[in-house]
């Protein structure tokens, strides 16, 4: 889907996978923050994809909602891999969690958006679950990683 977009080799932190195999308990201690950079975090990745599944549906919204809808469903998709980003530039982990709730929030913004869409007639029944799947599934990884994180919080404390 990001075929415009380079992006580096996907690591699966906190969803209980790391480049593509189960972790050990050993290896989840070592691995589970390896990640440099926010572009490494498949969560981060799969909501780009769905910001550019967002994008691509509100070019057939009508042009009253322009400033309406159309514009308040591209903010609160945007913010979701803004946040992720945000959050792991932070110095604490309880920052980065932090912004991953606050990037779960507006996933939660972005689903009720796409539902008044498809209630309002601006997109199909099929891209409305398109997209509440692509939603479930950046949920998921940001549940994920939001967990993985909380329990490193806990062995450091």
């Amino acid at each position: 889907m990001l075929s415009s977009i380079k992006l580096p080799r996907q690591w699966a932190v906190g969803s209980g996978q790391w480049a593509g195999r189960k972790l050990t308990k050993k290896s989840a201690r070592v691995n589970t923050m390896s990640v440099q950079n926010y572009r490494g975090l498949i969560a981060w990745q799969k909501s780009m994809e769905l910001v550019k599944l967002i994008y691509s549906l509100t070019k057939k919204f009508p042009r009253e909602e322009l400033i309406g809808l159309t514009s308040q469903i591209r903010r609160a998709v945007v913010s979701i891999p803004s946040n992720i980003a945000e959050g792991q530039g932070r110095r604490s982990t309880r920052e980065f969690i932090r912004h991953l709730s606050i990037a779960h929030g507006s996933l939660r913004e972005t689903e009720t958006q796409n539902l008044i869409a498809e209630m309002q007639e601006y997109i199909s029944v099929e891209e409305s679950i398109e997209v509440m799947n692509k939603c479930a599934e950046v949920g998921k990884l940001i549940n994920g990683l939001a967990n993985s994180l909380r329990e490193k919080e806990n062995r450091n404390v």
